[in-house]
């Protein structure tokens, strides 16, 4: 079994093999007499609780998961129902042309075990062999930019969809030979890396900007938040995406390390593979023309900030600890069979006053709205354009929907209002 360990500026580090892929951390500090007794080195996950918790409560995990996704960003009904898989894609622009079409082009006869199917464990462990390979040749210039022989192009990929493991040192193929069939295994995956439920909520933490002193919104992206968005957001993806995301971004953010060489910067990376992680399949030029901008920052964020956004949030883990340990060092609360983190960076840390009086005056809004007006229309219109978490935590929907125990029965609750 091959195996390479890909080394950030920040801990911890990464080993993978082909198969496999760990987030796994070295513990340094040496019990008594450990070492000199000749124990083994211990390792363990700093995300160990929180994929236990993912394991053996899911419901408990996913909602509170979402309930911070919601804390941080706007999702309407439609979007929140689409991160859920609850409801289709649908295009912004409501036509029939729009981002996302027929599936039919799924329907391909002669799939090989590879390219062209549903991402899988051991699709990603013959695409392993071409990270590996990559990750040796960084200093190509063009790497990823510059197209290889597409004969030989087609002799690997025919190697790969046969199960065969291949001797890439051996010189019969080269560096871009391999870059640009690691791309075009990414374009054949029946969505984009990053799926398309969650393509809205992409577009919604690209906005996210810091407020100044009064309380305005400025045009400086707020990073902080940004990643704990996109934490939150790549617990939800599904296990094999996550894997393969975690190996593409690494070496993406090694081949930028090495620019100086390549001619690679994390954005000319992003131009390259934002269609494939992020755009939607069969994309309009209409449609992308208003998010291009966006999408391919987008990329060029998850590749500088790689390091950072595949751990939980400090917050998640300590919540997944006290669930399994029992420690009451961190304030939780239940309400209707819910429970919301009240850790320090749960509800108030990234928030400005002025982002706080919005949140209470919000409440304010949906409590007036709710039990001064008669139903009608208008009401249910003002309800729906409630944020989702104010709603959420609702006295109506606590008391009146106890039995609703998933973000899917509030999206009924919320339709049916």
């Amino acid at each position: 079994m091959s195996a390479v360990a890909l080394e950030g500026e920040n801990k911890p580090n990464y080993v993978i093999s082909r198969g496999a892929v760990c987030n796994m951390v070295m513990n340094h500090e040496e019990s008594p007499g450990g070492a000199r007794a000749g124990r083994p080195q211990v390792l363990f996950s700093p995300d160990f609780f929180v994929e236990k918790l993912r394991h053996e409560s899911p419901d408990v995990f996913l909602e509170l998961v979402l309930s911070n996704i919601t804390r941080l960003i706007d999702l309407p009904g439609t979007e929140f129902a689409q991160l859920l898989g609850e409801e289709g894609p649908k295009t912004p622009t409501g036509g029939n042309g729009g981002f996302f079409r027929s599936f039919n082009f799924l329907k391909r006869k002669d799939k090989g075990i590879v390219f062209g199917t549903t991402l899988t464990e051991s699709c990603i462990a013959q695409i392993y062999q071409l990270i590996e390979y990559l990750s040796k040749n960084l200093h190509v210039e063009g790497l990823f930019r510059v197209p290889g022989n597409s004969v030989r192009q087609q002799t690997l990929k025919e190697l790969l969809n046969s199960g065969a493991e291949v001797d890439l040192e051996s010189g019969d193929f080269h560096p871009n030979d391999v870059a640009t069939l690691l791309k075009t295994f990414l374009g054949e995956l029946p969505e984009p890396l990053l799926t398309h439920r969650h393509f809205h909520a992409h577009l919604k933490i690209a906005d996210m900007t810091l407020f100044d002193e009064h309380g305005n919104k400025t045009a400086l992206p707020n990073k902080e938040r940004q990643i704990e968005a996109l934490q939150l957001l790549f617990l939800l993806l599904p296990q094999a995406n996550r894997s393969l995301l975690k190996l593409l971004l690494d070496l993406l953010y090694h081949t930028a390390k090495q620019q100086d060489k390549n001619k690679m910067s994390a954005f000319n990376l992003a131009l390259m593979f934002a269609p494939h992680v992020l755009w939607p399949r069969h994309m309009t030029a209409s449609d992308l023309k208003d998010n291009l901008k966006k999408l391919n920052n987008s990329m060029a964020f998850l590749i500088k900030h790689s390091q950072k956004l595949f751990r939980a949030p400090v917050y998640l883990r300590e919540y997944a600890k006290v669930h399994f340990t029992g420690s009451k060092a961190l304030q939780t609360k239940v309400s209707g069979g819910r429970t919301a983190v009240q850790g320090p960076s749960s509800q108030e840390q990234f928030q400005s006053p002025a982002q706080q009086y919005t949140e209470e005056a919000l409440k304010e809004l949906f409590r007036h709205v709710n039990h001064n007006m008669p139903d009608s229309a208008k009401k249910k219109k003002l309800v729906r354009q409630v944020p989702l978490r104010v709603f959420f935590y609702s006295p109506r929907f606590q008391l009146k929907h106890p039995r609703s125990r998933s973000f899917g029965g509030l999206i009924k609750v919320l339709n049916h209002m």
